[in-house]
């Protein structure tokens, strides 16, 4: 048994999915815009208004105390701490301590160095001040300011409330997405359940309009589907009963026949009743194809092997390659009569082939595969063949070809029962006939 990583999937299968997925990146998309066009028009004007207003708050100050008299540069630092929240003061040689990044650090040294023709850079100080050093005067200033202040944070709000709106509206489109999504979740599940001949729980007639109409239809539908079934199964089983009577009779007539009667004649009108009734057995079969059977807690080792020794029994040489214990919950009659079926089939057209059955656990459940070493089916006809009537073998004698409803048989119970009977070409020639269950 080979296991593999599935790749992972970008976009998702589901039609919830792929519109949250579209609503998603069109909110990213929006938000991007938004963002870049607040940034263009708001943030980097402001920001750089802000700088330069600063920065000549900074160079007139400096301007100021250079030129006021040594005893009221004082009383003029206090009106700048009080009023404007700058501090300044001489030193004796410019530092070169680089201060942390904010959003507007880059607009003010570059506002700085324009106003004064100078290199400024701004230094780190202690509890949020910035500060910058400029030779004016024949003195080196130290001035600083609280970076919070003339950090550009307001818009960010503004920014914030379109974000909360665009969230809460791709929130509200996915809830209303969501009800219509489940609406055909339930509408997909019930035409399953009505495929498999199964009759479903009648969809709830609430919501939209369109919604309540698609339900009436749809359960409406499904209650003419059952009735259908239920019609052509009776049709079928009175017409099997109607016409096994006169074969009956013409059977007790043939063994009433003179015993004069010519042997070879007798013998071709025995085996044209038995086809007959074949043929009724397979109609039958085909009618309660579709009709649900409680699943039973069975092992399926057990199970197949019993099937493959019934089989090698009637003749032909069947070989169950199955070991351990796989206990599943099962239609067994249905399972029953699919693997007979396809084993019945295997020995028709491989009869000097040995027949092999294995049965391989999987994530889905198990596969049960039959195959032999007979002549195969052309690529073009593994579907064909699951038609009803359907035959290779064009002579229309039931002996060699079947009567072209074992295979439909066998594909229509899978399907009413939920797995998957496929056939494919087996490697060094025959047919593997695959059951899912």
């Amino acid at each position: 048994m080979k296991w593999w990583r599935s790749p992972v999937k970008l976009w998702p299968d589901s039609l919830f999915g792929r519109t949250a997925a579209t609503l998603g990146l069109a909110f990213v998309l929006f938000q991007t815009a938004a963002l870049a066009l607040v940034a263009y028009t708001v943030l980097t004007p402001m920001a750089l208004r802000s700088a330069d207003d600063l920065a000549a708050l900074i160079v007139l100050s400096a301007q100021t105390w250079v030129e006021l008299p040594p005893e009221t540069r004082p009383a003029f630092e206090r009106e700048l701490a009080e009023h404007h929240h700058l501090r300044i003061s001489k030193i004796d040689n410019i530092a070169d301590v680089p201060a942390d990044r904010f959003l507007n650090s880059r607009n003010i040294e570059a506002a700085l160095s324009h106003r004064t023709g100078q290199q400024i850079s701004l230094e780190a100080g202690e509890n949020g001040w910035v500060w910058a050093d400029l030779q004016m005067g024949g003195h080196y200033i130290h001035i600083g300011f609280e970076k919070n202040r003339y950090n550009i944070r307001s818009p960010l709000a503004a920014v914030g409330l379109v974000s909360l709106g665009a969230l809460l509206i791709w929130l509200t489109a996915l809830i209303v997405v969501r009800r219509i999504t489940r609406t055909l979740a339930q509408l997909a599940a019930a035409a399953g359940q009505v495929g498999q001949g199964q009759m479903p729980q009648p969809l709830p007639e609430t919501g939209a309009a369109e919604l309540v109409t698609l339900a009436r239809a749809f359960n409406q539908m499904a209650n003419e589907v059952q009735d259908l079934l239920a019609n052509r199964t009776t049709l079928l089983a009175g017409i099997s009963h109607d016409l096994r009577t006169p074969i009956a009779r013409m059977r007790l007539a043939v063994a009433m026949l003179p015993a004069d009667a010519e042997p070879a004649l007798v013998a071709q009108i025995e085996r044209d009743l038995e086809q007959m009734n074949q043929l009724i057995g397979g109609f039958l079969d085909m009618a309660r194809g579709l009709q649900t059977e409680a699943r039973q807690q069975v092992d399926l080792h057990a199970l197949l092997c019993q099937i493959a020794a019934d089989a090698g029994r009637s003749g032909g040489t069947v070989v169950c390659n199955v070991t351990g214990v796989y206990e599943y919950s099962i239609a067994v009659q249905a399972l029953q009569r699919i693997v007979v079926n396809l084993i019945e089939n295997a020995l028709r057209y491989a009869p000097e082939s040995q027949v092999e059955i294995s049965c391989t656990p999987n994530k889905h459940g198990a596969l049960i595969e039959i195959m032999d070493r007979g002549p195969g089916i052309p690529a073009d006809q593994l579907e064909a063949v699951f038609r009803p009537f359907y035959r290779l073998e064009t002579s229309r004698n039931l002996t060699s070809g079947g009567s072209g409803l074992g295979l439909a048989i066998a594909r229509q119970l899978a399907q009413a029962n939920g797995w998957q009977l496929n056939l494919s070409a087996r490697e060094g020639g025959g047919l593997v006939a695959s059951l899912q269950v």
